[in-house]
């Protein structure tokens, strides 16, 4: 192999371990907690040595916070429709099917922020003050904005985000009960994409707004 190729192919090798190693501590602290998972139940999901997972993260607290960083991350890009928008119908409305697309594919990260969240945030309370904080503010100055426009009822900004939230996490914290009363099945596409519709139409009806696409006669 070229010198000039080795740096990529490491780059690379890097990139794949890091994201087992990330896929595996997702799903071992989604279904143990903080406080059940251990390193080595970790790199045993990964497959990888345990010192591999140390060389990548030194602690089990440093990848932990890495894992909920990322399905933030995930949760502030779905957002990004929302700054953008010119109405609540195409932003709240495409935050939502974000939203639902996120519980569909990242289930285990969402629970493991639910866990965290639940227990007081032991860990990532900081996240919460800060990052969570000026996000949510920023959120709720752009709905405050369609409020004062007109274009939507006057409700409490905040706690149209905590519906929101509750909503759409619902699908993926509380997947196994949702399966269950779905004669054990997980949701299919058209479960997916009606439940997408209903959920859009209940919460912009409830505040004021036609979904894109709907029939104002």
């Amino acid at each position: 192999m070229p010198i000039a190729q080795r740096p990529a192919r490491k780059k690379d090798i890097r990139q794949e371990n890091e994201k087992l190693i990330l896929e595996a501590a997702e799903k071992v602290f989604a279904e143990a907690g903080f406080g059940g998972a251990t390193m080595q139940l970790i790199a045993d999901v990964a497959g990888l040595p345990k010192a591999n997972l140390h060389y990548y993260f030194p602690t089990k607290e440093s990848l932990y916070r890495q894992v909920v960083q990322n399905i933030f991350q995930v949760w502030l890009q779905a957002a990004d429709i929302f700054d953008a928008a010119p109405g609540p119908a195409e932003g709240i409305g495409a935050y939502i099917d974000a939203k639902m697309e996120i519980s569909r594919r990242h289930p285990a990260g969402s629970k493991v922020w639910a866990s965290e969240v639940m227990h007081r945030a032991p860990v990532i309370q900081d996240y919460l003050e800060n990052t969570l904080k000026d996000w949510t503010d920023g959120r709720m100055a752009v709905i405050q904005r369609w409020i004062d426009a007109g274009l939507m009822d006057p409700i409490n900004p905040r706690h149209l985000l905590y519906m929101l939230w509750a909503t759409t996490q619902h699908y993926a914290d509380f997947g196994h009960q949702i399966e269950t009363l779905n004669n054990g099945k997980p949701l299919s596409d058209k479960d997916w994409a009606e439940a997408k519709v209903s959920v859009k139409e209940i919460i912009l009806k409830g505040i004021g707004v036609v979904p894109v696409g709907k029939n104002t006669g």
